[in-house]
């Protein structure tokens, strides 16, 4: 290999190497806002709530009980949130119940959260090894998130279906009316090469359109 060739490889790796830093930098992004937009304010809440009921209490105030029981609601609300936070990080549903439940739980609370019809048809969840599974998960995770974020979408549709061959394919769509940034899509074609498998996306007819691709060989692992 000539100097040229080691140049463009070192290149290669330093372009890698920023997006997936960027991937990260977006993901502690992404992690510092749900933590700030819902846990916070619900301390915070909480925080004032159960002031105004310690005076209340100590006036004599009946509306004590009242707001005592408002604090409980919050305080449950917040973890339940905190706790959702963690699944996204380490999914416990993708190890106790699979690919399948795992990305029906996320697209769930997606679509409540957010109010976007989420679609979800995975046939071929079943033939996933458990590094398949995993690797595959993060892609939907990543790819559902920034369609929210550079959209929004009303409809995210995520299918996985097998060939005859046994390789599988992962296609998410979104009808958000902005396309993903190069940063993020070269980082989901990151993501996939490292389960050695292909990526690709376009814009067709109004949506978004994401597609991973793994051998039978990777789909097992």
């Amino acid at each position: 290999m000539g100097a040229a060739d080691g140049d463009i490889g070192a290149a290669r790796d330093d372009l890698v190497l920023r997006e997936r830093l960027l991937a990260e930098r977006d993901e502690r992004r992404r992690l510092a806002e749900l933590i700030h937009d819902g846990p916070v304010q619900h301390i915070a809440a909480l925080n004032q709530m159960l002031d105004a009921a310690l005076a209340a209490i100590d006036s004599g105030d009946e509306a004590a009980r009242t707001i005592v029981a408002r604090a409980l609601e919050v305080a449950r609300e917040a973890s339940s949130e905190l706790r959702a936070i963690v699944t996204d990080i380490e999914p416990a549903a993708l190890a106790e119940m699979g690919f399948a439940a795992a990305v029906r739980e996320f697209a769930g609370r997606l679509s409540d959260r957010r109010r976007i019809r989420c679609e979800v048809d995975v046939p071929a969840a079943d033939q996933l090894g458990e590094s398949a599974a995993s690797g595959l998960y993060q892609i939907v995770r990543e790819s559902l998130d920034q369609a929210v974020r550079r959209g929004p979408p009303q409809t995210i549709r995520v299918r996985l279906t097998s060939s005859r061959t046994g390789s599988v394919e992962l296609t998410i769509s979104d009808d958000g009316g902005i396309e993903r940034r190069q940063a993020v899509l070269d980082g989901l074609a990151e993501r996939a090469n490292e389960l050695n498998g292909s990526f690709e996306a376009a814009r067709r007819r109004g949506w978004t359109v994401a597609r991973v691709t793994l051998p039978p060989s990777a789909a097992r692992l």
